[in-house]
């Protein structure tokens, strides 16, 4: 987290555009940077920080997997569905 918040911090002193790469998955071409800038791939960020099973929500980090999340809801009676939005947004 150190590090990416140091590397934010140059790009935006240097005006260079960031582009975040998480998990890989995306098919949209979003971690393209087509018009230049810095790609962090932050894939290696995978904890789940955060689960509230009253309210049903998660907090993870750019690198969690689908799989990963499915895996630490087993025996919770959730689970993170393949969908149009979601699967792009955890892999």
């Amino acid at each position: 987290v150190g590090q990416v918040q140091e590397l934010a911090a140059l790009c935006y002193r240097c005006r260079v555009p960031m582009v975040p790469f998480g998990t890989g998955t995306g098919l949209e071409g979003g971690v393209n940077a087509v018009q230049g800038g810095v790609c962090f791939d932050l894939s290696r960020m995978d904890a789940i920080v955060e689960l509230s099973l009253e309210d049903f929500s998660v907090v993870v980090e750019p690198g969690v997997t689908r799989k990963a999340l499915n895996s630490h809801l087993r025996g919770t009676g959730l689970w993170f569905p393949v969908g149009t939005v979601g699967a792009g947004a955890l892999g």
